[in-house]
This record gives C-alpha cells, sequence and structure tokens, in this order.
C-alpha cells in the first residue's frame, strides 16, 4: 500500500495513514516468520478506506456493495476489482486477463500444464517463472528481514512487491503477459470497459483526469477483490474441518500427516506450518520464509537456451534492489501448500508436473542425484545446474530431509511417500463430505 499511498494528492487523512504505516512498518519487530500479519492486514484495509475517502472519491465509496447495486458483501472497489480481474480488453491482446492465468475455477492457478505461459500481444512470448496460485495472500507481511538475518515475507516469487496492489502493476505490463505500453495505455481501456461507471462511482467522477490516480485505483480494486472475497481464501478443505473436528481423516491421510509433520522424516512443517496460530487461526501451511531447494534446470522455459542465463529469486535478475546480496542468490518464497494438489506444474521454474515426482524430489534429491540432474560423459552428476557453479553453495542440504549423501536411505520410503501425497489432497478447497 506504500506505494500507492505515495502517489496520492496531499490531505490530512493522507498524512495521517502515512504516519500509520510509517509507525507500523518502523515499529514491529519481526521475531516470528508470520510477525504481527493480522496487525498489518489491518492497516493496510484501513489506509485504503481513509485514503479513498480523502482523495476525491465520491460518497459511494464508503459503501459496501453499491457499485452494482448488489448486495456481494465487498465494497465498491472490491467489485471493480473484480471485473478488472476477469477483463480480458485491458491486455495488448484482448485476449488475456488476470484470470486467464489465475482461474477461479482452479485455485486461482493455471489450468494447463505448461511450465511458464505464453502472453503479449499476439500470445506467442513465453515467460520465466510458473504461475502461481493466488489463495491465501491475504495474510502475506510485506518483505522484510528477520531477527536472523534471512528475508522472509513479500509477493511475487522473489518477494519484490510489498503488497498486492504493487504486485498487480507488473502483469499489465510485462511484454509477456498483459503487454500494455505504459499506464495511460490501461487508463485508456479502462474508459471504454462495460464497468466504467462503476468504477468512477467507487473512485469519483473525475477520477479519470489524471493518469496515475486512475491506474493506481485500478491496482487497488484489484488488491481489495483479493483480500474481500472469500473464494480466495475460503479455509473449506477437509483439513479445516478435520482441524475443526467435523471430518475424519483416513489411516493413508493421518500417516501422511504424521510423516509430513515429523522433523526426522518429511519435516514439511518445519517451512509449511500445519498447526493452528496461537490464535487459534487456520494454518497458512507457509512461514513466509525463502528457501534455496536447487530445483533442476528446466529446458522447457526458452530462456534457459541462454547458458547464462539463471533465474536466482531474490538476487536476481528479475528483483534488482538485492543483486549484492549472493548469499540469497537460489531463494524463493515458500508457497502455501493448500490446495497443492490440483497445480498444474511445482516450483518458481515449473519442472515437475506432479505431486508424486515433487514429493520424491525433496526425499531423493541428494541420495539419488542422477535421477534428477544431468550426468556427464564420465558420470560426473551436475548438481544444481540451474545455478551459476559460485552459488550452488547457497542450496538447502542441513535440513531434513536434504541432509544426506548418495548410498543412504532417503528420509520417505516409496508407501510414506504415497501416504504424504494423500494427505496434501486434504488440503484442496471445497471439501464436499
Amino acid at each position: 500500500m506504500v506505494y500507492f499511498l505515495y502517489r496520492q494528492k496531499t490531505s490530512c487523512a493522507f498524512f495521517k495513514t502515512m504516519n500509520l504505516f510509517r509507525f507500523a512498518t518502523a515499529n514491529r519487530r519481526v521475531t516470528h516468520p508470520q510477525f504481527h500479519r493480522q496487525f498489518l492486514t489491518r492497516v493496510a484495509m484501513a489506509a485504503g478506506v481513509s485514503l479513498l475517502s480523502a482523495c476525491g472519491g465520491s460518497g459511494a465509496s464508503s459503501n459496501a456493495g453499491s457499485a452494482t447495486g448488489v448486495d456481494t458483501g465487498m465494497s465498491a472497489a472490491a467489485q471493480v476489482g473484480q471485473k478488472i480481474f476477469a477483463d480480458v480488453t485491458l491486455s495488448a491482446s484482448g485476449k488475456m486477463s488476470c484470470a486467464t492465468c489465475h482461474d477461479p475455477a482452479n485455485a486461482h492457478a493455471q489450468t494447463n500444464t505448461l511450465s511458464v505461459q505464453l502472453g503479449g500481444a499476439n500470445l506467442d512470448m513465453p515467460g520465466f517463472r510458473a504461475v502461481p496460485s493466488l489463495r491465501y495472500l491475504d495474510k502475506t507481511p510485506a518483505f522484510a528481514f528477520g531477527d536472523d538475518g534471512k528475508p522472509l515475507g513479500g509477493f511475487t516469487r522473489d518477494g519484490k512487491a510489498p503488497n498486492l496492489a504493487v504486485q498487480a502493476e507488473t502483469p499489465f505490463m510485462a511484454a509477456h503477459e498483459m503487454a500494455n505500453n505504459g499506464r495511460a495505455d490501461v487508463v485508456a481501456k479502462l474508459q471504454r470497459a462495460s464497468y466504467v461507471n462503476e468504477f468512477k462511482n467507487a473512485f469519483g467522477a473525475t477520477i479519470f483526469s489524471n493518469v496515475d490516480s486512475a491506474f493506481e485505483r485500478a491496482l487497488f480494486a484489484l488488491q481489495q477483490y483479493q483480500l474481500e472475497d472469500s473464494d480466495f481464501h475460503p479455509y473449506d478443505s477437509k483439513y479445516d474441518r478435520f482441524l475443526a473436528g467435523k471430518a475424519t481423516l483416513s489411516d493413508s491421510e493421518l500417516r501422511g500427516l504424521a510423516l509430513f509433520n515429523n522433523p526426522t522424516k518429511g519435516n514439511c512443517a518445519a517451512c509449511h506450518i500445519s498447526k493452528k496460530g496461537a490464535d487459534g487461526s487456520a494454518p497458512l501451511f507457509t512461514d513466509f520464509t525463502f528457501d534455496n531447494l536447487g530445483v533442476p534446470r528446466n529446458k522447457l522455459i526458452p530462456a534457459t537456451a541462454a547458458a547464462d542465463y539463471f533465474d536466482m529469486g531474490v538476487c536476481g535478475p528479475d528483483r534488482t534492489d538485492l543483486a549484492k546480496r549472493t548469499e540469497f542468490c537460489g531463494a524463493f518464497k515458500v508457497p502455501t501448500l493448500r490446495n497443492v494438489a490440483t497445480r498444474k506444474v511445482f516450483f518458481h521454474n515449473g519442472q515437475f508436473n506432479n505431486l508424486r515426482d515433487v514429493v520424491n524430489f525433496y526425499v531423493r534429491r541428494d541420495t539419488n542425484p542422477e535421477e534428477w540432474f544431468p550426468v556427464g560423459t564420465d558420470g560426473t552428476i551436475h548438481k544444481f545446474n540451474d545455478l551459476p557453479a559460485a552459488y550452488a553453495g547457497n542450496v538447502n542440504v542441513k535440513e531434513v530431509p536434504y541432509n544426506r549423501q548418495p548410498g543412504m536411505a532417503p528420509a520417505l520410503t516409496p508407501s510414506e511417500v504415497e501416504d504424504v501425497i494423500t494427505f496434501l489432497s486434504t488440503l484442496n478447497d471445497g471439501y464436499k463430505p
């Protein structure tokens, strides 16, 4: 939200909002990966409401559900955001919207098995990273460094966006996505949209007099839609019902849960927290940290044809502000595992297309590296081949299940792998008894 706020006209309410954010950011103590997330989310929501009422928004913006005259339980801004999310006319091709890659019918993720999606004016330009799900992002804190000096939080796979509004700008402009030619291009298309009057009702009759203001309201609307629509965070999986005492897990699911939590077996819960929060909140199955797993290079991504191309996550090339923090090269944000069984591809580069391979990679990466990495004519195994050799030492080889060597037994047996997979399916939204 800070980016959004800085662009607005000054007002008393604006300065109060900025001071609130500065206080929240400057005075939090980062002592846990989920640091003060509920407080910061409330601040973000409050900031948006204060700002809109102070920066030229019409009276309609204060009435939830007033944009269409239908009570959806969402604010007028969020309702506009819902329309923007599905609007293909906002792209250069006229055929791509946010929902194209983040399909609500597939947990707001992709529906095909492409490692990277095709976009651009002719829908023929490949991207660089696999599409993540947009589910369960509402509690994500802004990027920061914890007391241990390690990064956590932020949006996108490298954490560079501080909030959902800032994150939403990249797809509008990226040449391999919606490929617009600047903010004015998007705003001109918004003025031709079928919901233009709803946009004006939510943000003021003169909103289009300033391109930056109009564009940033569109980003804000997308953010509010994702925060307010419960479809993005329904907490209605079988596991949620199990935690509430309303469902029973099968024997295989229970074994899988035990292996998932066991620090000497799967150890998945070390990063993908499976227990309720201290406040009774449902688990998000992520601790918002970053990890370097040494995922194999995906030759299906056209960019990898260049031998010197490497996506190194936190240290670049997409993110540039931490390029000198080479100790984080290769680290990507730990995603939620909710709905993981519905994913079509996995990891930042979409290297795998089924969950069984993913779990096996975790437990056999180091015991059987020949299964995952190229083997030279001399028998040398080129481990961690999607990182420059200088940064191979950044890969996590200390935590279970990565703390093994060739010849040792994997942390999970084949039958145990199947039990973990069975458990992970209980994290799918929309469980019907």
